[in-house]
């Protein structure tokens, strides 16, 4: 099967990959049960970086494309969704268009909107949707904001939890806001802070990367695993997302920020360490040899990102209602991203 990536396309690479795998698995280019490269070999095969390989993995798998075997690697599922047949598909293209036409839009118009309502978003609308972003540290906002932008038509308005009740006495400001997102611990908080301002508020979830979680598989049973980062804050959210995975080899020790003297002890009591970018030169030298050091930098969860565009969707078109009740994952009790590239891969 021939995977292309354009680096010249607007639409971005990760969304590239994901549909031409889609379209390979439903029409039968990649048999059901066939294995899937590793996520090195996608990355070398298309001079792409791994992380964006495996959040197209990561994003497969939770749509049931693809399916994870212990030990075994990634393999195409059983029985893959299904979606509209071709014909139906065009069908529904040609409506659009005569639609369009009907209402005055040319081809160019109708391109615009698609693209921008699918997060492809041109100059021209850039920014149009607002989102109030909460969270309690900037290295938090910086990373929500990078990925709500990243897949959605949104501005993103970052605020401190300790700022926002300054911020909701301007009345003003909060009627910008189409909807408020924060990550579940604050989301009470949040909530009561934006009561009767009319603005929606979901929580949001960010996970360690599949690739973090099948290589914390390879290790043998009783590794004990530690978790850093630059705040205390997203070390436990990052090592709630390691336990939810429940890999039973595996034994999460703690957490501790990458500066201060917790991290030097929690390093002489693992196996492992996983931090994030930021934090690793410091781990690297606390660990020396005698530690390894994973770098996971965390996605954010892709039912999170549906969450909030079917809530955008509804606001844009019937005006407030309430936010979808946020339903965390089973917890385990712990608290817790040149021109064109092609290469053939699949079904050798």
């Amino acid at each position: 099967m021939n995977l292309r990536i354009d680096g010249h396309s607007p639409i971005p690479i990760r969304r590239q990959l994901m549909e031409q795998l889609r379209h390979a698995i439903e029409g039968g280019g990649v048999p059901r049960d066939q294995a899937l490269p590793s996520i090195r070999e996608l990355a070398g095969f298309l001079g792409v970086n791994p992380n964006t390989i495996a959040r197209v993995i990561d994003d497969l798998k939770r749509s049931g494309y693809v399916e994870a075997r212990r030990g075994k690697g990634m393999f195409v599922a059983p029985a893959p969704p299904a979606r509209p047949a071709p014909h139906l598909r065009e069908g529904f293209l040609q409506d659009t268009v005569i639609r369009a036409a009907a209402l005055g839009m040319t081809a160019d118009d109708l391109s615009v909107g698609v693209l921008s309502l699918a997060g492809i978003r041109p100059a021209a609308i850039r920014g149009a949707v607002e989102v109030l972003l909460v969270e309690c540290s900037p290295p938090e906002l910086d990373f929500f904001a990078r990925e709500l932008e990243a897949h959605l038509p949104v501005r993103v308005d970052k605020v401190l939890l300790a700022e926002l009740p300054a911020v909701t006495r301007r009345q003003k400001q909060a009627g910008r806001w189409r909807a408020a997102v924060t990550s579940f611990c604050h989301l009470p908080q949040v909530e009561q802070l934006l009561k009767g301002k009319g603005v929606p508020v979901i929580a949001l979830l960010a996970e360690a990367h599949l690739e973090t979680l099948h290589r914390l598989a390879q290790f043998p049973s009783g590794t004990r695993v530690g978790v850093a980062s630059t705040t205390i804050e997203t070390a436990h959210n990052l090592e709630h997302s390691i336990a939810n995975a429940g890999l039973p080899n595996i034994a999460l020790v703690g957490v501790c920020p990458a500066e201060g003297a917790a991290l030097g002890r929690l390093v002489r009591r693992v196996d492992v360490i996983v931090c994030s970018t930021a934090a690793a030169e410091r781990v690297r030298g606390l660990a020396g040899s005698t530690v390894q050091v994973m770098i996971d930098d965390r996605a954010l969860d892709q039912r999170a990102i549906e969450m909030l565009a079917a809530l955008l969707v509804r606001e844009n078109g019937d005006g407030p209602t309430e936010a979808p009740a946020p339903r965390p994952r089973p917890s385990t009790g712990r608290k817790s991203r040149g021109g064109a590239t092609r290469a053939t891969v699949l079904g050798k």
